[in-house]
C-alpha cells in the first residue's frame, strides 16, 4: 500500500470510530493530548487534516504536558506544530516530582498529566479531550483489569465527564499499534523516543508479550478480544456477588 493509501486507510478508521461512537458534534473544540510518541502525533495530524473535509466543523488544539523530564525534547514538537499550523499549548502538572527522575511512579505521572489536561481544557473552553489510545491499549487494559483487578472493563471510546461538561474521546479505537508505527515512518513524523525507566517493566509490557505469543496461534486474537467487549453474553456471566457467597467461603 502506498504512503497516501495507508494514511487514507488509517484516517478512514478514525472517521468510522468517530461516527460509531458519536465522538464529535458541530462546534466542538478538541484538545488532543500529545506526548511526543507515534500514536499521539499521528492522531493530532489526522484530526487536524480531517477538519478540511468532514461535514462537522470542529477545532483542534494540541496539548503537551511538560513534566520537566530531561529525556523529552519539547522543542521538536513545537517546531512540528508550527510547521503544520496546528494550534498548541504547553501545559504543566499541578505538582512537580521532588525525587530523582528514575524513582517516580506511573500513577503519579498519569494523575498529574490528566489533571493538567483537564485544567487546560477547562481554561480554554474545550468540549472534548482526545487521547491516542489505540486498539492494543484497549485490549491490554481489559486484560490488565481481568488478570490483576478481577474485573471486566476497559477504556471507553467515548466517555462523558463532569455531567456532560467535557468528554474523553479515543478516535484511534479501531487502529492497531502496528498501523501507527507504519504510518509514522511513512510520514516521517518527528517522534520523541520514550526513555521512561518504567516502559519495559510495566504489567502492560508483560501483556504485550503474551498477546504476541498468542498471535502465533491465532492471527486474529487482538481483534477477537476487542470484539468480545462489544458482544457480551450476559446470560453466561456469573451474576451478582451475593450468588457467590458460598463459593467464596
Amino acid at each position: 500500500m502506498s504512503k497516501n493509501g495507508h494514511y487514507y486507510f488509517t484516517s478512514k478508521k478514525v472517521g468510522k470510530a468517530i461516527w460509531d461512537y458519536r465522538m464529535l458534534q458541530e462546534g466542538d473544540k478538541v484538545l488532543v493530548a500529545v506526548s511526543g510518541g507515534k500514536d499521539s502525533i499521528s492522531l493530532v495530524k489526522i484530526m487536524k487534516d480531517r477538519t478540511k473535509f468532514v461535514p462537522i466543523k470542529y477545532d483542534v488544539m494540541a496539548c503537551f504536558v511538560d513534566m520537566g523530564f530531561k529525556w523529552v525534547n519539547k522543542d521538536i514538537l513545537i517546531r512540528y506544530f508550527e510547521e503544520e499550523s496546528i494550534p498548541f499549548v504547553i501545559a504543566h502538572p499541578p505538582e512537580s516530582w521532588k525525587g530523582d527522575e528514575e524513582s517516580f511512579g506511573c500513577f503519579w505521572c498519569s494523575w498529574n498529566k490528566r489533571k493538567a489536561l483537564f485544567d487546560t481544557a477547562h481554561n480554554l473552553g474545550c468540549t472534548k479531550i482526545a487521547f491516542a489510545h489505540h486498539m492494543d491499549d484497549i485490549i491490554e487494559t481489559m486484560l490488565l483489569n481481568l488478570f490483576f483487578q478481577g474485573e471486566i472493563g476497559t477504556m471507553q471510546p467515548f466517555q462523558d465527564m463532569f455531567e456532560g461538561e467535557l468528554a474523553i474521546i479515543r478516535p484511534l479505537a479501531y487502529v492497531e499499534e502496528k498501523e501507527l508505527l507504519k504510518l509514522s515512518r511513512q510520514m516521517n513524523l518527528p517522534i520523541i523516543a520514550s526513555a521512561c525507566p518504567h516502559s519495559k517493566t510495566s504489567k502492560r509490557y508483560l501483556l504485550k508479550g503474551m498477546i504476541a505469543e498468542l498471535k502465533k496461534h491465532n492471527r486474529n486474537v487482538k481483534k477477537n478480544i476487542f470484539r468480545s467487549l462489544q458482544r457480551v453474553r450476559e446470560e453466561y456471566l456469573l451474576g451478582p456477588q451475593k450468588n457467590l457467597q458460598k463459593f467464596n467461603e
